[in-house]
This record gives structure tokens, sequence and C-alpha cells, in this order.
């Protein structure tokens, strides 16, 4: 399986949040094809996650200043690396209707794993999303055995 890993430096611009987006979708065509493609559950659950991660940066007191993601297998990893470190907690059970608060709740839900882990004074805040692959005839959706 191929492996890859891209870094990119974050400016703190209102915009950042959209940017990491379409970085993330631009790596998840370029290394998983159809699998990363708009649409499917893995790509919609990174681009929820990362909006989540970077805007949840921005909100408690830091500025993200960096994004990466590696490649490793059928498995897209992602960081964010923020000024503040404070570690990310719960702010008591998730209530759904909240109008906010939902970020680490839909990081243990979607994720394959996350974290947290100090960096230069202030943190990385990271998560894993599996990204199946997609069955290349749609007639015939599991390989034959």
């Amino acid at each position: 399986m191929a492996s890859g890993t891209r870094r990119y430096e974050l400016t703190e611009v209102p915009e950042v949040v959209g940017a990491c987006r379409d970085l993330i979708r631009r790596a998840l065509s370029e290394w998983f094809g159809p699998a990363g493609a708009p649409g499917q559950v893995a790509a919609e659950d990174a681009l929820l996650l990362v909006s989540e991660v970077v805007t949840n940066a921005f909100t408690h007191g830091g500025v993200p200043y960096e994004l990466r993601l590696d490649r490793t297998g059928g498995r897209l990893w992602v960081q964010v690396s923020d000024t503040s470190p404070v570690r990310p907690r719960p702010h008591g059970p998730h209530r759904p209707s909240r109008a906010s608060g939902h970020g680490l709740y839909l990081l243990e839900r979607l994720s394959a794993a996350w974290g947290c882990v100090p960096r230069d004074g202030g943190k990385a805040v990271w998560f894993e999303v599996e990204v199946p692959p997609v069955p290349v005839d749609p007639d015939h959706p599991w390989p034959e055995g």
C-alpha cells in the first residue's frame, strides 16, 4: 500500500477551516481515488472532523498553525497543531440539543482513533479515519471467494 505525508502551514484567517477541508478533500481524492470521493462516508467524516478540530483550536484559546496529513494503507491520519497547551476535554455529558460542544463527541463516534499530544508549547490533536476501498463493479460489490 502506498503511504504519504503532507504538511501545511496554517494562517490565522477565518477561511482556515474551509482551506483545511479543501486540503483534505484533495488528499483523499489523490490518495484513495473513488474511496475518498465526496459523498463517501469516510471522506465526509474526515471533512467534518477537521472542521471541528480546527474550529476548537480557535474557540478554546489557541491558534492552529499546522495541518499534517498521513496515509498509511487504508487510513487517513490528520493532525492539527495549535498554540494552546490545554488538552481538549468534554464539558459534561453530550447533549444533542446544545448548539455547540459536539466536537469531542464526534471525534469519539466517527474516527477510528483520536488523541492529543504536547507539541512546541502547544498541542496537536489528531484523528484517524478508515477509508475502505470502493467496489470496482457495482453489480458485484463483494469479491468472489
